[in-house]
């Protein structure tokens, strides 16, 4: 997926495609993330769509539900919600950073 240590660094370009496909990527598993939340908080606690997804939103960014959650089916919800989040939220960094890391990392190896 990245060239090797050995190998010439990426044009700029290229690199420029590779951070838009990995930011997509990243993108995505939010967007899933977020789908996931604010259907999950609309079923288990009957929150209209805006309200779902301020929720999800601060859970994801690890901020804390806004809402008070009146019965067990959502307060399990968002415990479990809450846990997937933290990796999901870490994992979408990651995925972010990854190609930046990466150019960054081969071009000091190349002045060694």
């Amino acid at each position: 997926m990245f060239e090797r240590k050995t190998e010439k660094i990426i044009p700029k370009q290229k690199f420029i495609k590779r951070q838009l496909r990995f930011s997509l990527y990243a993108f995505g598993i939010l967007a899933f993330s977020l789908i996931i939340g604010i259907l999950g908080y609309m079923y288990t606690e009957d929150l209209p769509f805006l309200d779902g997804l301020l929720n999800a939103s601060m859970i994801l960014t690890g901020m804390g539900p806004v809402d008070d959650m009146s019965n067990n089916s959502s307060k399990l919800f968002a415990s479990l919600y809450a846990l997937y989040s933290g990796v999901a939220f870490l994992s979408v960094i990651g995925i972010f950073i990854a190609p930046i890391i990466h150019r960054f990392m081969h071009k000091v190896h190349l002045e060694d």
